[in-house]
C-alpha cells in the first residue's frame, strides 16, 4: 500500500500524519509531498523520517491512494493527474464538493456510493462533516423538513495564519500579523469565507449545498449563519430542526448514541455539554443541548462539537480510504 499525503507540511497535514499513523491502514509506503519552499525538509511517520517530495516527482510513483490537503488550486491543477495514473484521489479542499460526478463523502453516512470508478473523492467542510454527523440518524426516522444552523468555528478553520495573529494579539505583540479583517482576540467575526450578493458568505452557502448533497435531498430548507470565535479545539454549532414527523426526545438520544461517530454529553443538570476544549485531539462528534423547541411544532435544539481538524478534514479522509480498502476498492 503506497500512499501519498499532499500536503505535508501544512496545520491540516500534521494532523493528518497522526491520524494515519494510528488508522488501521496498513501503510508500507509513505510519501511525503508538499510545495517547493517546503522540498527537502522531513517529517515522522512511525518513527522514520521521509524527505518531502514535489507532485512531479510523486506523480512518477504507481500511487495507491493520494490525500490532498494542500488547498484548492493545487487540487484542481493535480487531482485529476493522479486519477489519470489509477489512483484513488481523496480530496481535502473545496474544488470538487459540488462536482456532480464527484462524490461528496461522510463515510457513515453515504460510502455506499463508492466504486472502483470513483478516483476522486471530496472531503465535506469541516463544518458540513460534523453537522451531517448529528443530523443523518434522525433525518432517517423523522425526516428533517428545514434547519437553521449557527456556527461558532474555531480559528483552527482558517488554517495558521489565523491561528498566528490570535496568538499575537494574545500576547499583545504590537505589529500582530493580521489574517482576518479585525482582531479575533476577545471579540467574534460573523464572516467565514467571502460575502456574496444575497448577503450570505461561501462558507454558509457550504453548509446549504453540502448537505444537500450528502443527503442527496433537495427539498431540505437550510438557513445557515457562520461565527469565527477565538477558540482551539474545534467548531461548535447550535442547530434547530424542524421533522416531518413527530418525535420522542428518548427516542432521539437513542439514535444519536447508537450512531457511529457520535457521543451523546447532554447532563445539563450535571453541567455536561459539549465543548471545543474537550473535544480536542478527539475524532468524535459530541453532541448534547438536546431539548424540544415549544415555539414551533416537531422541532428539537441541540449542539453539535467536533474537532474541525480531527472529524471535520484529516479523521474523514483517513476513513473514506479505510472505506476503499475495506471494500476492496484499492
Amino acid at each position: 500500500m503506497k500512499i501519498a499525503l499532499i500536503g505535508a507540511t501544512g496545520l491540516v497535514g500534521s494532523v493528518m500524519l497522526n491520524v494515519l499513523e494510528k488508522s488501521k491502514l496498513q501503510v508500507d509506503e509513505l510519501i511525503a509531498v508538499a510545495s517547493e519552499r517546503s522540498l527537502g525538509k522531513t517529517i515522522i511517520f512511525k518513527q522514520k523520517e521521509h524527505t518531502v517530495i514535489g507532485l512531479e516527482e510523486a506523480l512518477g510513483k504507481k500511487l495507491d491512494i493520494a490525500i490532498f490537503s494542500a488547498g484548492g488550486q493545487t487540487s484542481k491543477e493535480w487531482t485529476q493527474k493522479f486519477a489519470d495514473k489509477g489512483t484513488f484521489v481523496i480530496d481535502n479542499s473545496s474544488a470538487w464538493r459540488m462536482d456532480k460526478n464527484i462524490p461528496l463523502l461522510v463515510p457513515e453516512i453515504n460510502g455506499y456510493v463508492l466504486n472502483k470508478d470513483s478516483k476522486i473523492i471530496a472531503n465535506p467542510n469541516c463544518s458540513t462533516i460534523q453537522l451531517v454527523m448529528a443530523l443523518a440518524p434522525l433525518h432517517r426516522e423523522y425526516i428533517i423538513e428545514r434547519l437553521v444552523i449557527s456556527t461558532y468555528q474555531s480559528v483552527t478553520g482558517s488554517g495558521e495564519k489565523a491561528v498566528r495573529q490570535m496568538q499575537d494579539e494574545r500576547i499583545c505583540r504590537l505589529q500582530a500579523q493580521m489574517f482576518y479583517p479585525h482582531p479575533i482576540d476577545l471579540n467574534l467575526i460573523p464572516h467565514g469565507g467571502d460575502f456574496l450578493a444575497n448577503g450570505y458568505t461561501t462558507e454558509e452557502e457550504k453548509l446549504v449545498h453540502e448537505t444537500h448533497k450528502i443527503f442527496d435531498d433537495y427539498s431540505l430548507r437550510i438557513s445557515a449563519t457562520v461565527v469565527r470565535v477565538p477558540v482551539f479545539g474545534g467548531h461548535s454549532e447550535s442547530v434547530n430542526i424542524e421533522f416531518k414527523k413527530e418525535f420522542d426526545l428518548g427516542k432521539v438520544r437513542e439514535l444519536l448514541e447508537n450512531f457511529p461517530g457520535i457521543v451523546v454529553q447532554d447532563d445539563p443538570q450535571n453541567n455536561l455539554y459539549p465543548m471545543p476544549k474537550y473535544a480536542e485531539g478527539k475524532d468524535a462528534v459530541f453532541v448534547g443541548r438536546i431539548r424540544r423547541d415549544f415555539s414551533q411544532p416537531k422541532t428539537l435544539n441541540m449542539w453539535v462539537v467536533s474537532d474541525n481538524l480531527r472529524k471535520g478534514a484529516a479523521t474523514n479522509s483517513i476513513q473514506i480510504a479505510e472505506y476503499l480498502v475495506d471494500h476492496k476498492l484499492v
